[in-house]
């Protein structure tokens, strides 16, 4: 949820360069099931624009049209939204509605974690009861520091909390340039995640060339810079090079990202895992387990676009350590947390 909260904060600069104010509504609790769980949010403006949602699109009406008094008096308030006769999904949700006012501290504050790419904890003071109160609120710590959402907010100690972890924003480092790479590139920086690419400097490409990535990156394979690879990084090896498949593998063998994948069949990885070793014999097991070649999940695709979706689909899987089943034969919720 980190890149939701990255363009919430970046919609209220803009919203606040053009002197409109800005209220936050998040979702703090929940009875039953619903679309999104705790702890999404939305930024609305006082012009009715909105940044983000908190369900599947049948809630954040009725939030924009709470969110007025909010506009009006400055003073947080709590309401709920009963899914039970409305909705597909029978659920309650308790939603914080709140004045967006954060100081100059909470942006510099908030860029430094994301640059250090560390974890950071949310919460949120609230009742179950609808109506407004101004020790309803949000707290951000980052560094250990608190940082409300407005100036001067008092929390109430025995206020209810929702209290949540944001995890750093998932990177996928995409090395290759052909058209499978761009496509995969707008994919997943439609799901929010950061996308870097990194070609080789004789490809010629340039930023522009890949819709969606944050960064290009023309290197040569012994210059990729592996200390930048945490846990919470993806790569998806693609050159339809096989030289240079085999020249990045070995400058990714002390790497330890959440999700390595193989563009090719499995002739062709058994290729080149065997001359990877030939080269390497002491890599180890947990190096090579967990290499996901062929990539993706067998979905039947064909084009560039749907390798892409499988692709996203089995990083999904992978990092979430869920196993893929169709969501009709599955028992129980469809979100186990």
């Amino acid at each position: 949820m980190t890149h939701e909260l990255k363009k919430i904060v970046q919609a209220h600069k803009n919203a606040k360069a053009r002197k409109l104010k800005t209220v936050l509504a998040t979702v703090v609790a929940l009875e039953g099931s619903s679309y999104r769980r705790p702890g999404v949010r939305m930024l609305i403006r006082d012009d009715g624009k909105t940044v983000g949602a908190v369900s599947g699109g049948c809630v954040e009406k009725e939030i924009v049209e709470q969110a007025q008094g909010v506009f009006s008096d400055g003073i947080p308030k709590m309401m709920t939204y009963d899914g039970r006769y409305r909705l597909g999904c029978e659920g309650i949700l308790y939603i914080l509605i709140e004045p967006f006012e954060p100081q100059s501290d909470f942006f510099t504050a908030f860029g430094n974690i994301l640059l250090k790419r560390e974890s950071f904890p949310a919460t949120c003071y609230f009742s179950r009861s609808e109506g407004s109160k101004g020790s309803y609120g949000s707290v951000f710590s980052f560094d250990g520091k608190e940082f409300p959402v407005r100036p001067s907010f008092a929390a109430d100690a025995k206020a209810e909390r929702f209290e949540q972890r944001l995890q750093p924003c998932f990177k996928l480092i995409i090395i290759g340039a052909e058209h499978d790479a761009v496509q995969l590139c707008l994919f997943a920086s439609l799901t929010g995640w950061e996308v870097t690419v990194v070609a080789g400097v004789s490809e010629g490409k340039e930023i522009q060339d890949f819709p969606g990535a944050a960064r290009f990156v023309p290197l040569e394979p012994e210059m990729l810079p592996v200390t930048d690879i945490d846990e919470h990084t993806g790569v998806m090896v693609m050159t339809h090079s096989y030289v240079r498949d085999l020249a990045y593998l070995m400058t990714l063998r002390d790497a330890r990202p959440a999700y390595l994948g193989l563009l090719g069949p499995a002739s062709r990885r058994e290729r080149l895992l065997g001359d990877f070793i030939e080269r390497h014999p002491e890599v180890s097991d947990r190096f090579i387990d967990g290499i996901h070649g062929p990539a993706g999940l067998n979905i039947g695709a064909v084009t560039a676009q749907e390798i892409a979706l499988a692709i996203l689909a089995e990083i999904l899987s992978v990092t979430r350590d869920h196993k893929p089943v169709m969501l009709k034969n599955k028992s129980g919720r469809i979100h186990n947390q």
